[in-house]
């Protein structure tokens, strides 16, 4: 677990362990992509034998699972939070509003008709 913790941290940015685990997650996710998608194509090439494919499936099943894509979520940057983040502007709802209302945010205004 050690080895997927990202060495250089800033850790003023960072509210609590969730987005430290998040950004180490998308370090290693970052760091191992191009390996996965090499061994996801050797697995789906049916010319290949079937050896090995078999074996680039147990490569890519022994990779360490923050090396998954599905394993990074969308986390605010302000908060933290990590559900009703908006994904243009990387806030929640709340801190969206918040800011929107405040003006903090170029080209938002509350909508009036």
């Amino acid at each position: 677990m050690s080895a997927f913790r990202a060495k250089k941290l800033d850790l003023g940015c960072f509210l609590n362990i969730k987005t430290i685990r998040d950004h180490s997650k998308r370090k290693a996710f970052e760091a191992a992509e191009t390996q996965r998608q090499a061994l996801r194509y050797i697995i789906r090439n049916e010319t290949l034998p079937a050896r090995t494919r078999a074996e680039a499936q147990l490569q890519l099943t022994q990779m360490h699972c923050y090396t998954r894509p599905t394993q990074i979520r969308n986390r605010c940057i302000l908060g933290g939070k990590g559900r009703g983040v908006l994904r243009d502007f990387k806030m929640s709802r709340y801190m969206f509003r918040m800011h929107a209302l405040a003006g903090d945010i170029p080209g938002v205004k509350k909508a009036s008709w």
